[in-house]
Parts: structure tokens; C-alpha cells; sequence
């Protein structure tokens, strides 16, 4: 599989499955043109709706086998985590280690000292499924007690017997050495030959034990999932007649990954694989290629909002994280998800008070306005009754809206209950849904340090769009920016993806004790596995670009900061050495607001990223000739606030083009999304055919 080869195919896929729906883009690589889908998400099986809108491309007069490329955000992981369906697991630990799966880090990861009713997340494996086993390698490396091998047979087959389906193989230093966890797996293979094995030295080859054993216990409890999951669409594909072998999963990195890939290793790396793509193709189309340097990004679907930030053209990055209030140890975009999405259910709480969220109706049966049995009332019910959606044009007109029914869902639920008019019980629900928005942008923006007057608000998602305009006008972002397909940019951003692995090598060592032979000799061991790798998964290595980052805290500090090492020589020299060092001081005090120059200063871990570079979707100038001069579709009542009522000019996006210009209010309607330009904006259409909503300055 080369790049090279993936030039000559015609079209590429992209698929983003969401909560509500699954969108789809068919990419015509000679053209540049694409085609958008998007139809309800089956989450029993995500892949019946990724065939069936397949099938809708095919049906086009498109050959199966003209499709060369086929890329897929997904959230399978990311569902039977949250929803406790994962593997029943097996842990195999070291002898009188096993108190660090009740222990963790003593901490309370994303939670308030002041919550006197924390919980510890439902633990993945039950007690009576951990195994302790004799054997010991030290902090060097070196073997302090041999690997007791009677033991992990007997533990194996005893888990087995019980129907554990997947291995956690969780050693102690394992990441200097990992001949015990090597040996225990062969074992397992042995005794139980269909089971997944996840090794904490392949998972994550890091130092401090529960972030790695956190994050391979995650992988074995999602892997057959994934697993079960690929096969099932890779038989899929097989079956419309789509045999290509360029099928990629999306990783929480903003990479993806062939979908042959290693279940047993990676698949722990798709857990945000849903949101990357977006935040990706953000900073590919409209940073690097449009010119937009500074961006929030803002995807709101059907069942939750996330954000994310994009700095001088790069999307913010996180070498650790949270999912479920469970550690993730791998690198990912750093992406927030907050419960605010079209499907997010308003209610009156016990004290009177209006809530919305964090539940939601999902797909099925969704918002009361989809008819489809339904009767709670959620933000897309409140944006039907305020009028920001057309009830007879969403989706294209495909599907209409039930307008009384969302009234009714409201009355029942809010306004009776409030006491006050559906009217103004719907404009509370959306105010509330954009107030949860910008108070967490704002939070966010303050932990990273961001002034948000020098960035521009993308929004995307089905529901993204409707919000942006109030939102960016209670933030002080003086710009909107709503691409072209807003409902499938998660879709598109697939398409503009390198396959990307990270490697990663503790080896605690003091900066000043450095030899530049030895970091040479670490790089090159994570190259060669990295060509290893790459290779299993049928890339060629030729035209593989690395990036190479070290991880570097003050000596004894409990945490590490990721310094880059772009522009240094490689291999390094003893001046590239001190220059790293020079780097952390300053990133430090960027980020910290203070350093100590006279510090020393420790190498935690090596980093690799090897990027197999993928044609991608370029960027499109829209050409007009001869422009016919849009249209107003009509004039609709819009609410904006409980005594705020205004009549919006409504304009079709298909008809504008490059120059068209119009004051707010307005809403611009398409077949994934619709776009609000409240009073005091304008809205212009771009030579890329964004739409780019501003503030009117006097």
C-alpha cells in the first residue's frame, strides 16, 4: 500500500458515525467534487448505516471497484465503554501488585477534591479475575525473580474456564524490559489460542504503573469489540463489492490507522476517534491550506458538543487523558465533549429549575419533532419552535419536522411546569444549551491561556451551525466560519489524514548524563519498529516522514512536558542535547509562567510519530460564471430570547456564491445544517464557499 498507488483511484469515502446520524462523503479525486449523505445512525450496528449509504453511492452509477479509498470515525470503543459492554478480562500482575487496581494514583482524575460522593469508575476486571504472579524485573531492566510460567498456565486456563476472553498482561517495569510479558502471552496463546492478549510494554512502554496498566486494561476490555467490528465491515464492503484494501479507522491522535491493524495494541488509540476527524480537517482545510490560523472548533450533534482548539495552524495535542474518569495514556487531539447536543433532554428539575442534559434520545427515538415515538423535549424540539429550523426542509426535505409535536413535548415538560409560554420555555432551552457552550469554551480556553478575540468559531455537526453565531456573541469572537458542509465536515476531515503511529520508549535518564549515541540508538530502535509495523499492515515505509519529540520534567518533578525536537540534528550531537534542555525551559514558563534555568532537567521518555503520508481532499475555489443574483426563500419568525422576536430573511445555500453579502437576521438553510445571523452580524460567502458571519462594528 503506497501512497502512490492510492493516486490513481477515483474515489475516496469518508464515514463519521455520530449519535444520531452517520455521515457520508464520496470524494471524485479527478474533480475534486464530493457527494454528502447522511442518514440515522443504527447503533446496534454502526456499520448496517455506513453500507446502506454505501449502497446510495453505488446506486449513482459509481463502480464498486472505482472506490480506492474508504477512512471511518467511529465510536464503537468509545460506546461499549460507556456503556459497561466491553470483554469480560482477564488480569495477570505481579505478585503483591494487585492493590494498585483499587489504590490507581491515590488521585481523583477529573473530579473535585470537594466531592464527598466520588466513586471510583465500576472497575473493568472483577477481583476474582486478577491473578498475581511470581517473577520480577527491576527498575534497570534487569531480572530480579524469574517469570513463575507455572503460574500464568495455571491462571490462564483457570480465567479461560471462567470466560475471560481477554488478557491484560500488567508486569512492573515492563517498559525496560519486557521478556516476562512476553513470555506470559505465549503462554496464554497456548492455553487459550482465541483469546486477545494486551501487553502493557506493546500498549504503552511508559513509566508509572497505573496510567500503563490503566490504558491496557482499557485495550483488552475494548479489542474484541473493535475486533468483532472491523470483521464485520470489512465483510460488508466485501459483499457490495468494494475490495479495496485502503480501509482506515480514525485514531484519537487525528491519524488513522488500516483497519487490519493490531486490535491487541491500538485499539485503545480509537477511543476519540469520532471528534479527531473534524478538529483534523479543520486544521488541514481551513488552517493550513485557507489561512486561518486561530480556530475553535465546535461539533455539536445529536448527542454531545466538542471542542477544540487549533493554535498558528495545529490543533492542541494531550500525551494523557480522560475517558469515563479512566485514565488513556495515549496521545490524542485535545478535544473536550460536553453533554449539549440537538438530542440533549430538557426537563424541570425537583427544585423548579430548568435542566438540559447530559441525557439524550439519541437516534432512536430521537427529539419529539422526528416522529419517531419520541415525547421528550430536547434542543432540536426548542430550535423547531423558535423557528431556526424549517420543519419542511430538514435534511433537504427528506424528512419534515413535527412542529406541534415538539410544542406539545414542551408544554408537557417545561413550560407547563415553569409556568410560562412554550415560546419562551423553548428560547430558555436554547439559551441554556449556549450558555453550557460557552462557559465550557471559556473555561477551556483559560487552562490553555487563549485569548479568544483572535480566534474564529467553526462550527460543524448537524446542530453546530444553529448555535454559533449566539455563542461566538457571548464569547467575544468576533468571527463565525461555517464550511461549506457543515453536517459531514467530520466526514471530509477523513480525508485529509495521514496513517499516523506514535512509539514511545521510557528511559529515565539525567539530560546531563546524555549520550548522543544512546538517544540516536533509541530513535532508530522505534524507527525499525515502526518500518515493522507499517510493513504488517502492507505500507510501504518509502516516503514515511518522522517527528521526534522527548518528554522532560525537572529532576524529581511528577509530571513531564513533551519538547519538540524539530530542526535538530539526526542524528543528534552533544550541542542538540543542550538545546533540548533550552527548549523545556522556555516551554515551561510559557506554560507554567516560571522555569529554573539552573535546574537539572530529566528525560522521561523518547517519542516517534511516523507519518505514512495519504492523498488527501484539497480545498476547493468555487468558479461562477455569471452569477444569477440569490433569492430570499421567504421571511420566518425567529425567537432569540423571551422578548426578542424578529422576522429572518431565508436564503438557500446552493444559491449564493463568492461576494453575496447580507446583514443579519437571517438564516441560511441546507441539506445538513442550518446557519443563524443574528441582529448586528453579516454574512458573506467566501471563495471557498464558507459562509463567514461577523460582527457588524459601527
Amino acid at each position: 500500500m503506497t501512497s502512490a498507488s492510492l493516486s490513481t483511484l477515483r474515489y475516496r469515502v469518508g464515514v463519521d458515525v455520530g449519535g444520531t446520524h452517520t455521515d457520508m462523503v464520496l470524494v471524485d479525486t479527478l474533480t475534486g467534487a464530493y457527494r454528502v449523505e447522511k442518514l440515522p445512525s443504527t447503533l446496534h450496528n454502526q456499520s448496517v448505516a455506513v453500507i446502506e449509504g454505501l449502497g446510495r453511492f453505488l446506486a449513482l452509477g459509481i463502480a464498486a471497484d472505482e472506490i480506492g479509498a474508504f477512512a471511518h470515525g467511529t465510536t464503537v470503543t468509545t460506546n461499549a465503554l460507556l456503556e459497561m459492554k466491553g470483554a469480560r478480562i482477564g488480569v495477570l500482575i505481579n505478585a503483591h501488585m494487585s492493590g494498585i487496581l483499587e489504590v490507581q494514583t491515590q488521585g481523583r482524575d477529573g473530579v473535585s477534591p470537594f466531592d464527598h460522593f466520588f466513586r471510583r469508575p465500576e472497575p473493568l476486571a472483577r477481583p476474582k479475575f486478577v491473578r498475581e504472579i511470581g517473577g520480577r524485573i527491576d527498575y534497570l531492566g534487569h531480572e530480579f525473580e524469574p517469570l513463575d510460567e507455572d503460574a500464568v498456565r495455571r491462571s490462564a486456563r483457570e480465567l479461560a474456564d471462567s470466560g475471560v476472553t481477554s488478557f491484560a498482561v500488567c508486569f512492573v517495569f515492563s517498559f525496560m524490559n519486557a521478556a516476562h510479558e512476553v513470555r506470559a502471552a505465549q503462554i496464554i496463546r497456548e492455553v487459550a489460542p482465541g483469546a486477545f492478549v494486551s501487553r502493557s510494554s506493546a500498549v504503552l512502554p511508559r513509566i508509572r504503573e497505573w496510567p500503563r496498566f490503566s490504558t491496557t486494561m482499557l485495550n483488552a476490555y475494548l479489542a474484541p469489540a473493535l475486533a468483532r467490528y472491523c470483521g464485520g465491515l470489512s465483510d460488508g464492503l466485501d459483499s457490495i463489492g468494494i475490495h479495496t484494501k485502503q480501509r482506515f479507522l480514525m485514531q484519537s491522535n487525528g491519524g488513522v490507522m488500516p483497519l487490519v491493524a493490531d486490535a491487541e495494541t491500538h485499539t485503545v488509540r480509537t477511543l476519540l476517534s469520532g471528534p479527531a476527524a473534524g478538529v483534523r480537517g479543520a486544521a488541514v482545510l481551513l488552517g493550513k491550506e485557507q489561512g486561518w490560523a486561530n480556530i475553535v472548533t465546535m461539533d455539536v450533534g445529536g448527542t454531545s458538543c466538542d471542542l477544540a482548539f487549533i493554535e498558528n495552524g495545529e490543533p492542541l495535542e494531550q500525551a494523557e487523558g480522560l475517558i469515563d474518569g479512566r485514565v488513556v495514556g495515549v496521545p490524542a487531539l485535545d478535544v473536550v465533549t460536553i453533554p449539549a447536543g440537538g438530542g440533549s433532554i430538557a426537563q424541570v428539575n425537583s427544585g423548579g429549575m430548568l435542566e438540559v442534559g447530559p441525557h439524550s434520545m439519541g437516534a432512536s427515538p430521537g427529539p419529539a419533532c422526528y416522529g419517531r415515538g419520541g415525547d421528550r423535549a430536547t434542543v432540536t424540539d426548542a430550535d423547531v419552535v423558535c423557528g431556526a429550523l424549517n420543519p419542511d426542509y430538514f435534511l433537504g426535505g427528506r424528512a419534515k419536522l413535527d412542529v406541534d409535536a415538539a410544542r406539545a413535548a414542551i408544554a408537557r415538560h417545561v413550560a407547563t411546569p415553569m409556568g410560562v409560554d412554550v415560546s419562551v420555555a423553548a428560547s430558555g432551552i436554547v439559551r441554556m444549551v449556549n450558555a453550557r457552550i460557552v462557559d465550557s469554551i471559556r473555561v477551556e480556553a483559560a487552562k490553555r491561556g487563549i485569548d479568544l478575540t483572535g480566534f474564529t468559531l467553526v462550527p460543524f455537526g448537524g446542530a453546530g451551525p444553529v448555535h454559533a453565531a449566539q455563542v461566538a456573541q457571548q464569547l467575544g469572537i468576533p468571527r463565525v466560519l461555517v464550511p461549506p458542509n457543515p453536517g459531514a465536515f467530520s466526514a471530509l476531515g477523513l480525508l485529509c489524514t495521514d496513517v499516523q503511529h506514535d512509539y514511545l520508549r521510557s528511559d529515565l535518564r539525567d539530560m546531563s548524563e546524555l549520550v548522543p549515541q544512546d538517544v540516536s540508538r533509541n530513535y532508530d530502535d522505534l524507527r525499525a519498529q515502526s518500518v515493522a509495523e507499517l510493513a504488517a499492515e502492507g505500507i510501504d515505509a518509502k516516503g514515511v516522514t518522522y517527528v521526534r519529540d522527548m518528554d522532560l520534567r525537572y529532576a524529581g518533578q511528577g509530571y513531564e512536558l513533551r519538547v519538540s525536537l524539530a530542526g535538530l540534528a539526526d542524528p543528534v550531537g552533544a550541542e542538540d542535547i543542550s538545546e533540548m534542555s533550552r527548549r523545556f525551559h522556555v516551554q515551561h514558563a510559557a506554560q507554567h509562567g516560571h522555569c529554573a534555568p539552573d535546574a537539572g532537567v530529566e528525560l522521561v521518555s523518547y517519542r516517534l510519530r511516523a507519518l505514512a503520508p495519504m492523498p488527501k481532499y484539497r480545498s476547493q475555489r468555487l468558479v461562477v460564471t455569471n452569477p444569477a443574483t440569490p433569492q430570499p426563500r421567504g421571511l420566518r419568525a425567529l425567537v432569540l430570547g423571551p422578548v426578542e422576536t424578529v422576522d429572518a430573511t431565508i436564503w438557500r445555500r446552493d444559491d449564493l456564491h463568492p461576494g453575496w453579502s447580507m446583514p443579519g437576521p437571517a438564516i441560511v438553510e441546507q441539506v445538513d445544517a442550518t446557519s443563524i445571523v443574528p441582529s448586528g452580524w453579516r454574512v458573506r460567502c467566501d471563495d471557498f464557499g464558507n459562509l463567514l458571519i461577523e460582527r457588524i462594528v459601527a
